[in-house]
């Protein structure tokens, strides 16, 4: 089934929307409760002001994006990767960081560094 040039709001419960295509299509304030979303690709989307709750992500990727004044809170990033990011005013506090390594470097060990000769 296709739809085009819809205006108004649609309300889709208990589907399966499995391999379907939204290009083009303005969803801003939508909401996606309870949905399944593997494997499911965002490209050229903005999703400024998004709130991402109560949700899996694991083993998804990020790449190109551009997530400046974002707040991650409450959420375990345990053996994530972050690599050619810019990560300049990064603030990290009340965090487990047992294992991170910056460059190769234990935090845990910098830390101590820092702490011994200030």
């Amino acid at each position: 089934m296709e739809l085009t040039g819809l205006t108004e709001p649609i309300v889709v419960t208990d589907c399966d929307l499995t391999g379907s295509s939204f290009s083009g299509a303005a969803m801003s304030e939508t909401r996606f409760e309870d949905a399944k979303m593997l494997a499911a690709g965002f490209d050229h989307v903005d999703l400024s002001d998004a709130v991402f709750a109560q949700s899996r992500l694991a083993r998804s990727r990020f790449a190109n994006l551009d997530m400046a004044d974002v707040r991650i809170e409450n959420v375990t990033l345990a053996n994530a990767t972050i690599r050619n990011a810019n990560l300049s005013g990064v603030s990290i506090s009340d965090c487990d960081t047992a294992g991170m390594r910056i460059n190769g470097y234990l935090v845990s060990d910098l830390i101590a560094a820092h702490r011994k000769n200030p």
